[in-house]
């Protein structure tokens, strides 16, 4: 595919390295030449130099032949502006842009086809709260990915060695509830299972759920049922906002603690229960004061990252059970666990997550990346002429690295044995390691027969 991308900040770069390591043709506008240079330093793609507003630069970029636009600039008008030229020079083209403003986003017509024709808009202030909140439902889990509207839970476990499944191997297990293991991380390495793997302690392993097994199937894995009681949010920035107004809907306490004066004036006058403080969140004494001592949930969403870890390590110290940490570092992302870190959320990585059902090939519904991308669980409709239909699973020859994790069929949830058939029109949930993506887009793609 050619792509176009307007804005070369942190998220545009990160997309464009991303999308050119998939093979993608991309090119990059953005107005700032020091940006610019940081592109041609060390990504591998064209980058023109203006604003992405501009017919004559858009034009000169490609866009008339171009599938897709992507604007994540830091102003939600020049995105959507962007948007509207692309639609009158190039009205095929998939367009997705990202915009904070939530007046814009409740203007729904804004991005219908009559005006804007936005294929997908990415909030990842949004996107962050609703991942923080998933998470906050199960207690347990270190991730929690939703499917089918939420009728399906990919949730990850780290192993313990109390835990059913520690030391076993997959074939050896029986489970009282109907449940399939997708994917087991274990350091560096993501491995798609078979029967004869055996998950350790440590393991982070996802599980395919049915979103009302959820409570039954973490008992019989020998995972307790955790109520949470008291959380604290590091950082009122605008996601720390977010999630301070959504906590103060539940029954959880929870205590805001920002270094901004005025922000904490003008919060403490919105929210009605949660309890907005004045400092520094990495202030050991300040969180002992606050008695920060058995919280259930420390949330670092500073603007920070650095901050965020250091934060989570030293709730972590004073007796925390549980650190959520806003990364966006890619590099960060695969030794959080070693230092004690229970759960990441990360912008990029959600804006990422966003784009990629466009790219993959087949009708593709969302798509979840694993491990820092290193893998993914795709959500697919069957097509009728695809080579993955009206066939045994014990028959189908699925690539190495791939596993079909859930076959829904109207309002039946199936987890698949080995006699499953998958039928037209089915949704599935597909587990696949990077390098077999493209053998798994041929089997979801139209056969050419067909034609």
């Amino acid at each position: 595919m050619k792509i176009i991308i307007i804005g070369a900040g942190e998220v545009g770069f990160h997309l464009a390295r991303k999308l050119s390591e998939k093979n993608q043709d991309v090119i990059i506008v953005d107005k700032d030449p020091i940006k610019i240079k940081r592109i041609n330093d060390e990504l591998d793609v064209q980058s023109f130099e203006g604003s992405g507003t501009s017919p004559k630069l858009l034009k000169e970029a490609g866009i008339k032949s171009a599938d897709m636009l992507i604007t994540v600039t830091d102003s939600d008008e020049v995105n959507l502006i962007a948007c509207l030229l692309g639609r009158n020079i190039n009205p095929v083209m998939i367009k997705i842009a990202r915009v904070r403003n939530k007046e814009y986003i409740a203007e729904k017509e804004l991005f219908g086809k009559d005006l804007l024709g936005v294929d997908h808009v990415i909030n990842p202030q949004d996107e962050t709260v609703s991942s923080i909140m998933q998470l906050l439902q199960v207690p347990a889990a270190s991730d929690v990915i939703d499917f089918m509207g939420g009728r399906i839970k990919l949730v990850g476990i780290i192993i313990k060695k109390e835990n059913l499944l520690c030391n076993k191997r997959l074939s050896e297990i029986s489970f009282d509830t109907n449940i399939l293991v997708g994917s087991i991380i274990r350091g560096d390495d993501v491995i798609i299972p078979k029967g004869d793997n055996i998950i350790l302690e440590g393991d982070l392993v996802y599980i395919v759920l049915k979103h009302e097994q959820i409570n039954s199937t973490l008992k019989t894995l020998g995972i307790k049922e955790e109520t949470i009681k008291r959380a604290f949010i590091i950082g009122a920035g605008e996601t720390g906002i977010e999630l301070a107004l959504a906590l103060d809907k539940t029954k959880i306490h929870t205590k805001i603690i920002d270094n901004n004066l005025e922000k904490c004036s003008k919060l403490a006058e919105t929210l009605t229960k949660v309890i907005v403080i004045h400092g520094n969140g990495s202030d050991k004494k300040l969180l002992q004061e606050e008695n920060i001592e058995g919280a259930d949930y420390l949330i670092a969403l500073t603007g920070d990252e650095e901050t965020n870890l250091i934060v989570s390590m030293l709730g972590n110290r004073l007796g925390v059970k549980k650190t959520i940490t806003r990364v966006n570092k890619l590099s960060y992302i695969s030794f959080v666990s070693a230092i004690g870190i229970s759960s990441i959320v990360s912008p990029r990585i959600s804006a990422f997550r966003s784009i990629l059902q466009f790219i993959r090939k087949g009708k593709i519904i969302s798509v979840a990346p694993l491990k820092g991308e290193y893998a993914e669980a795709i959500e697919a409709e069957a097509l009728e002429t695809s080579e993955i239909v009206n066939i045994p699973l014990a028959n189908l020859k699925l690539p190495d690295g791939v596993l079909i994790g859930a076959i829904v069929r109207n309002d039946e949830i199936i987890i698949p044995k080995g006699n499953s058939v998958v039928m037209p029109k089915d949704h599935i949930i597909i587990f696949a390691l990077q390098d077999a993506i493209p053998k798994l887009e041929k089997l979801l793609t139209v056969k050419l027969e067909h034609f």
